[in-house]
C-alpha cells in the first residue's frame, strides 16, 4: 500500500491517506503523480499530496529498502521541499536542533544509554534521571 500526505498552508501535513499500489501504476511502473491524481479525483479536489513511506524513519528504511523522504509523514509534520523530507513538529524545547541527516529533532546533549529512564531538563540543558 502507498501512503500520501495531504498538505495545507506552509506544507503542514493535515492527514495521511492510504492508496492501493495498483492506483499508482502507469505502464506497470509506480508513479507518484498517478496516486495524486487518484486522490484528487476521489475527493473531487485539487489538493496538494506528497507520497510518504510508512517504513522510513530518520532516513532509514526499516525493511532495508531505499529510504524515502526521511520520515513517514504524520499529522502536524511539515514537508520541506528543499530537503525533500518530512520533519516532525519541534518539541517544546528551544535548545533542540534539527539533525540534517535524519530530519529528526535532537537534544544538544546525548541521552544516556544505560537502560534507565530520563526526562529532558530544558533549564539545565541536561537529562534528569526519572
Amino acid at each position: 500500500m502507498a501512503h500520501f500526505a495531504k498538505l495545507g498552508l506552509g506544507n503542514k501535513v493535515l492527514a495521511v491517506q492510504v492508496v492501493h499500489n495498483n492506483e499508482l501504476l502507469v505502464d506497470g511502473v509506480e508513479n507518484e503523480q498517478a496516486g495524486i491524481d487518484f486522490l484528487n479525483n476521489l475527493h473531487k479536489t485539487n489538493d496538494l499530496w506528497v507520497q510518504t513511506s510508512y517504513n522510513t524513519y530518520g532516513g532509514v528504511h526499516q525493511l532495508g529498502e531505499t529510504p524515502f523522504r526521511k520520515n513517514y509523514a504524520g499529522k502536524g509534520y511539515k514537508y520541506d521541499q528543499t530537503r525533500d523530507a518530512f520533519i516532525p513538529p519541534k518539541p517544546s524545547y528551544s535548545s533542540w536542533i534539527l539533525n540534517e541527516g535524519t530530519c529528526q529533532w535532537e537534544a544538544p546533549v546525548a541521552k544516556p544509554d544505560d537502560g534507565k529512564k530520563y526526562n529532558w531538563n530544558e533549564l539545565t540543558i541536561s537529562w534528569d534521571l526519572v
